[in-house]
């Protein structure tokens, strides 16, 4: 048994950092309860997003003791220096850590001002990890946010826009931009995939900042047809050898949520699965150790919150064939 998770940790930075907490209490309250949480759930591999600082995703290893292993990708944006990474307590090889857009894309618009972008704002890791009885292959990301933020003539975002047209224009952007990342994800994953879904079993794991059912999510599907939960499903097709397969409808249905905004529960944080992986993903959960907190869209009022806002999602994977 394998079992493999995605959880964004909320802005893991230490104390001091622009993002960090206001004290060491703080920071070290946080890592207990993220390292109990990974070590309750029995995980061997976890997927993280929002990584501010590398060191501190080695102080959490540290604290979950064994031959846990930390890697993180080299790309994330000066202004909010969040990056995706890999936690594993099995031995674990980086095999890409990709940020620009495919070419033919060609560049995005992220503001007012007309600034363009041809990359991922946290870039996309994948690694090869040796699990018992196969190799897998991640990938971590972590797409675009649904908060939105708007340029200020202070050293902070505004988090409230000045009329309802910015607050459009900006969502467009996020939105465009989430597009893009989600396309440069799915360009990865047909790398990696190299048509072969059927015996190579690939998972991508993150905050796709959005639901199953949105556009973007279903840009990293692939070919379309036999999802899970559909007539098709069992239905062997030509596809399938490059499709990938949200696992959500496995979630049980009173978990089937990874993130509560203004009340209302979002499932924004998905795995997905090549073909080879579908039998032995059976089961899929969404881990709630306390009740999550319904978020805003003022991001920096939780700084000093002891836990992340969002619920770890794992699947327990049987072993494969050596």
């Amino acid at each position: 048994m394998t079992v493999v998770g995605t959880w964004n940790l909320e802005n893991l930075f230490k104390p001091g950092a622009d993002f960090g907490p206001g004290s060491e209490a703080v920071y070290r309250k946080k890592l207990h309860g993220l390292a109990t949480t990974i070590d309750e759930a029995g995980l061997d591999v976890l997927a993280v997003q929002e990584v501010g600082d590398p060191d501190a995703l080695g102080d959490l290893a540290a604290l979950l003791g064994g031959e846990w292993r930390h890697v993180t990708s080299e790309h994330f944006e000066a202004a909010h220096p969040i990056r995706v990474g890999f936690l594993s307590r099995l031995p674990i090889e980086v095999l890409a850590d990709a940020a620009d857009f495919p070419g033919q894309l060609g560049a995005t618009q992220t503001d007012d001002s007309g600034t363009h972008i041809s990359r991922m704002g946290r870039g996309a890791l994948a690694v090869r990890v040796e699990a018992p009885g196969q190799e897998l292959i991640l990938i971590a990301c972590h797409l675009k946010s649904k908060l939105l933020s708007f340029p200020s003539d202070g050293k902070s975002s505004r988090f409230a826009p000045r009329d309802e047209g910015e607050r459009a224009r900006y969502a467009a952007y996020a939105l465009n931009r989430r597009t893009a990342e989600a396309v440069t994800v799915r360009a990865l994953a047909d790398r990696l995939l190299d048509a072969q879904g059927r015996t190579r079993p690939v998972m991508v794991l993150g905050d796709l900042n959005d639901e199953p059912q949105a556009a973007t999510t279903q840009i990293l599907l692939g070919p379309p047809g036999s999802e899970l939960g559909t007539l098709g499903a069992d239905r062997p097709d030509g596809g399938d050898a490059s499709r990938l397969w949200n696992l959500a409808p496995r979630i049980p249905e009173d978990e089937r949520y990874s993130r509560i905004y203004r009340g209302r529960g979002e499932l924004i944080d998905h795995i997905l699965a090549s073909q080879t992986l579908l039998a032995q993903t059976q089961e899929v959960h969404m881990v709630h150790t306390r009740p999550l907190p319904s978020v805003t869209d003022d991001a920096p009022a939780r700084r000093d919150a002891p836990a992340s806002d969002h619920a770890l999602l794992l699947t327990r994977l049987t072993s494969g064939q050596a």
